[in-house]
Formats: structure tokens, C-alpha cells, sequence
């Protein structure tokens, strides 16, 4: 007879069962496990974008099953238990949100940032970026950088200049290139991602998901080249950039039209 399923406890009772019952989950440890939930994350966070309650629904389950099993797997070691999450997430929660639990007052969300900061500094952070994930992807983690800075004071005043050091770096970046020191030419490289980073935080713009974006879009472009081909059963043997480009152009056209 298969297990209950409605309420949470039933759903911890079917975990630990797996912990127990299945070589595979038994064999789990946190390591082998921590690639499969930044996996999960990024489904979730395609299920919102996609506007997908069906799919967002079964994917927050996925990362539930990974809390729950890494708990588990926690308190079979005698580390911690899941009461201890629960208690601790709760507890910084109330902590981080003295103008909802305590008596400070703020003004708006951006105020309520920066006392997220220095309420952080002050439970013992000897940095601003402490704990912040070295596996962030690039441009996610340039910006996250540069809006801690921007909390505590450390920032441009004016996108303008913002822009002008855009224009410097790329600069810079032109002379690296002629020079011909690879090492340099990747430093100034970096230099301009970091400030157009930074202008993108000015302009109210994701780097990251701007990036996601046209990179998507020149997939689907690249893909109607494909489809073209295809129909006329040619391969991109047959074919030179000109009418590559004019398929790159009529996919455009179809997208500015559909539009």
C-alpha cells in the first residue's frame, strides 16, 4: 500500500524511507546532491519566467526534496535536524526585519536594503561579501558585488559617469589588444564587463538576464538558417554568409512583424 502524501510530515516520513529502502538515495551525500539543486534552481527560475504555475509548482517541489534530504542526511551524521533550519532561517528573519517585528521605521524597499547590510556587519562580517557564492555566474555576481558596494556609499552619483568609464575601459581594452599580451587583453577585458555591468545596475537593467535574452535570440535566428536549409536540402556546405545573412535578416523581419 503506497504511503500517505498530503500533509508534510507525511512527506518527511517518505524521505526518510528513501534514505533507508533505495540504494540510490541511501548512497546520497551532501556533495553528490549540491550539483542536482543549482540545477533545480535554474528550473525554477525558467518556470517563472515561462509563466508556468504547473511547472513551478512541481519544481519548488524539487528544492523542498533537497532541503528535506539534506537534513536528513545532516541529522543522520548529528549535525542538525530540520527543526534546526526552520529555527534559524526564522529567527534571522525576525532579526533582519526590526521594522516589521521591533520599532524601526523605513521609508521604502531601498531603505530596507541597506539596513539588510548593516544588520548582516553587524552578526560579525568582517566583509560585505562574505558568504556571497564564488560559483555565481559572472555578470550575476559583478552585479551583486557592486549593489552591496552601492549600500554603504560606495558608488558612481550619475549614470553619465557610469558611461564615461565604459568608454575608458574599452579604451584601455583596444590598447591591451594591440599590445598583444593575452594576459593584459583578458584583464582589460574584464574591466569592461565590470563597468557595463555597473552601467546596466544605473540604467535598471539585468546584465544577466539581458544576456539570457540575446543569446536566446540568436538561437532562434541561427535556427531558421537551419530550418531554411533544411527545406531547400542544402547543408551549410552549400551555403556562403550572404545568404546565411539573408536568412539571419528574414528571421529579423518575422520576429519585427510578429511583434
Amino acid at each position: 500500500m503506497n504511503p500517505p502524501t498530503d500533509t508534510f510530515e507525511d512527506f518527511f516520513a517518505i524521505v526518510r524511507r528513501l534514505r533507508v529502502d533505495c540504494p540510490w538515495d541511501r548512497e546520497q551525500t551532501h556533495a553528490s546532491i549540491a550539483p542536482l539543486l543549482v540545477e533545480e534552481a535554474y528550473e525554477v527560475k525558467e518556470a517563472i519566467e515561462d509563466n508556468n504555475d504547473t511547472e513551478l509548482k512541481k519544481e519548488l517541489g524539487d528544492i523542498l526534496l533537497h532541503s528535506v534530504m539534506h537534513s536528513v542526511i545532516a541529522e543522520e551524521r548529528g549535525a542538525f535536524d530540520f527543526n534546526d533550519v526552520v529555527k534559524f532561517i526564522s529567527t534571522k528573519l525576525v532579526h533582519r526585519h526590526p521594522h516589521v517585528f521591533g520599532d524601526t521605521s523605513v521609508k521604502d524597499a531601498g531603505e530596507v536594503s541597506e539596513n539588510w547590510e548593516q544588520l548582516k556587519m553587524k552578526e560579525g562580517r568582517r566583509s560585505l561579501f562574505e558568504n556571497m557564492p564564488k560559483a555565481l555566474p559572472a555578470l550575476q555576481r559583478a552585479d551583486r558585488v557592486q549593489e552591496k558596494a552601492s549600500k554603504v556609499g560606495f558608488d558612481w552619483e550619475k549614470p553619465e559617469d557610469v558611461w564615461k568609464k565604459v568608454e575608458e575601459e574599452m579604451e584601455e581594452m583596444h590598447e591591451a589588444v594591440r599590445g598583444g599580451e593575452r594576459e593584459k587583453v583578458e584583464e582589460e577585458f574584464g574591466d569592461l564587463l565590470f563597468a557595463l555591468v555597473n552601467y546596466a545596475r544605473f540604467i535598471g537593467v539585468s546584465p544577466e538576464e539581458s544576456l539570457h535574452r540575446t543569446t536566446n535570440k540568436f538561437i532562434r535566428r541561427f535556427q531558421h538558417i537551419e530550418s531554411r536549409l533544411l527545406e531547400q536540402g542544402k547543408t551549410f556546405k552549400d551555403v556562403d554568409l550572404e545568404q546565411m545573412d539573408a536568412y539571419w535578416n528574414e528571421a529579423k523581419r518575422g520576429e519585427h512583424e510578429g511583434g
